[in-house]
């Protein structure tokens, strides 16, 4: 059996931290899906296709990374690309409550896939998400947190 990960997320942008739980979870996995979820209650900064792209020019010499977007439950995108593990990131003790609340609700859906959690390097902690979109919206340099792929795009 393959053993077939999910990596989910809105990564709007993408992140330094993303890239770090993906490449530190390459030895586990034989492929690594990274599921840019759409959810309607989120308005995203940049658009999903946006996303797919960065991650595709981060991984293009990876074959065990592939991006894809997906609608819906998690852990039904899990059972359609066959997935039987969950990849998230931790970065500080919260992360962990909050994830192991929604890993226990996957986990009484389907006990056949299972969390996997990995903690960000501590060089990343800092790192999230919204804190580079405020970055980006008052108009400061948010490259420090932003692989070379995502630069390119924003800062051409």
């Amino acid at each position: 059996m393959q053993r077939i990960c999910l990596f989910p997320g809105t990564f709007d942008p993408v992140t330094l931290g993303h890239i770090d739980i993906i490449n530190r979870a390459l030895p586990l996995f034989d492929k690594i899906y990274v599921g840019i979820g759409i959810n309607s209650s989120k308005n995203p900064m940049f658009s999903a296709e946006q996303r797919m792209e960065w991650f595709n020019e981060i991984y293009k010499d990876e074959p065990k990374v592939a991006s894809v977007v997906y609608e819906g439950l998690t852990i039904q995108y899990c059972k359609e690309i066959n997935a039987h593990f969950i990849l998230r990131g931790i970065r500080f003790v919260s992360d962990f409550e909050y994830e192991k609340t929604i890993a226990d609700a996957n986990r009484t859906l389907d006990k056949s896939i299972e969390t996997i959690f990995l903690t960000g390097e501590p060089k990343y902690t800092s790192v999230a998400s919204t804190i580079v979109r405020d970055i980006l919206r008052n108009g400061g340099n948010a490259s420090p947190f932003l692989p070379q792929a995502v630069i390119n795009t924003l800062y051409p």
